[in-house]
């Protein structure tokens, strides 16, 4: 039985994290929560050349000195 190309009623339609269109977020879209292959390539570009860093405070890691020492 083929399957419906059709989107379920339940279907959402968010922004795309790359481009900022509507994309479809079903099993029907193949690249989501992205609105395209190429949006999805790209995002995964951006994450392996570390354009996406979670900021740190300086000196709260553990292992990781201050500059100065307490007073």
């Amino acid at each position: 039985m083929p399957q419906d190309p059709r989107p379920p009623k339940s279907a959402r339609k968010v922004s795309c994290p790359t481009c900022g269109k509507d994309s479809l977020f079903a099993p029907s879209n193949p690249w989501r929560p992205f609105c395209s292959e190429r949006c999805k390539t790209n995002d995964l570009g951006a994450w392996a050349a570390e354009q996406y860093r979670i900021p740190v405070k300086g000196g709260d890691e553990e292992g990781e000195t201050p500059s100065e020492p307490p007073q």
